[in-house]
């Protein structure tokens, strides 16, 4: 498990550390809050930029991730009276910073990636390059795994699941092969989706195969932590937790993220809740990609600051 690794041994790589800090610009004094833990690496360069007199809240819903963010934390010198951590939810930001005894934040960032630690853990279930359980929890502790949840499910509201949460464009066949067969572990649902595919679908190209197993490990994991309920409920609590002048920055690795994202920050543009949101789309730079493929598909791409009091604009 995750949390049984040192802080060294940490294979957790932050992805765009550079441009996440150029468009949050943390500054001494601010207050910024890290809405996915992870493993700690942007905390840690947040961290050394709001220093001196600055206050830092972190959460992560992953108890394992948790403690070894919070050991790197630690590690580096920087105590509970300055660095406060949490096990939660993000979409309780507003009662997490409420309890912090944090009123507003200047800056707020939510990595939306699944961190190295928890993708290449077997028994966590999130890729399916490991034999282990499909559990695809973030959290443990609670709630069911995904093999569990498939008992559940018909062909038709699994069909509705992987079109909705990985636009999976063969939902109708990968539904009716699943749930015939109930797939209990990573590689049984993996070679169900392969195999099933080259059979129906000859001419299916390999790389496309591929993506269709991607696609429904994606659209599994969103549903059994529910994410797309929880982001779109962060968005809307956002704004009660930012101070005018306040820059928000969303990392995003997929499109039903994506477009949620752009969505709510250009109807808080719209209602005049934000002054400024940013259009364009930050990639990694190549070196990075090359360095760490998780990186490729990362987006930084939208940017938000409370209107009130709001007089410069992002840096882009």
């Amino acid at each position: 498990m995750a949390s049984a690794r040192s802080a060294d041994a940490s294979p957790h790589v932050p992805i765009m550390v550079a441009e996440v800090l150029r468009h949050l610009r943390p500054s001494p004094d601010d207050v910024a809050v890290d809405c996915t833990l992870g493993g700690g690496g942007h905390a840690l360069a947040i961290l050394d930029r709001v220093m001196p007199g600055g206050r830092f809240l972190g959460l992560d819903v992953d108890p394992g991730a948790l403690g070894l963010a919070e050991a790197r934390i630690r590690a580096a010198g920087h105590g509970p009276d300055t660095a406060t951590v949490v096990h939660a939810d993000f979409r309780r930001l507003p009662t997490v910073m409420d309890a912090a005894g944090m009123t507003a934040a200047n800056l707020v960032l939510v990595d939306l990636g699944v961190s190295a630690m928890q993708h290449d853990t077997p028994a966590r279930g999130f890729s399916y390059k490991h034999p282990g359980p499909l559990d695809l929890r973030m959290d443990q502790t609670t709630g069911v795994p995904a093999w569990q949840r498939l008992a559940s499910f018909d062909r038709d509201a699994l069909a509705a699941v992987l079109t909705a949460n990985a636009d999976e464009p063969h939902a109708d066949l990968l539904a009716r092969l699943i749930v015939e067969r109930r797939p209990e572990t990573t590689h049984a649902l993996e070679r169900l989706i392969r195999v099933g595919l080259r059979g129906a679908l000859p001419d299916l190209p390999r790389a496309d195969v591929k993506m269709s197993i991607r696609r429904t490990f994606q659209a599994l994991r969103i549903l059994v932590n529910d994410e797309f309920a929880a982001l779109d409920e962060l968005l809307r609590v956002l704004p009660s937790c930012l101070r005018p002048g306040a820059r928000a920055v969303f990392l995003t690795f997929h499109s039903g993220e994506d477009r949620r994202v752009k969505n709510a920050l250009r109807e808080g543009l719209r209602a005049g809740t934000y002054a400024t949101i940013a259009d364009t789309v930050v990639r990694s730079a190549k070196a990075e990609t090359f360095a760490n493929r998780r990186a490729a598909s990362a987006k930084l791409s939208c940017m938000a600051r409370m209107s009130i009091r709001s007089n410069t604009s992002f840096t882009t």
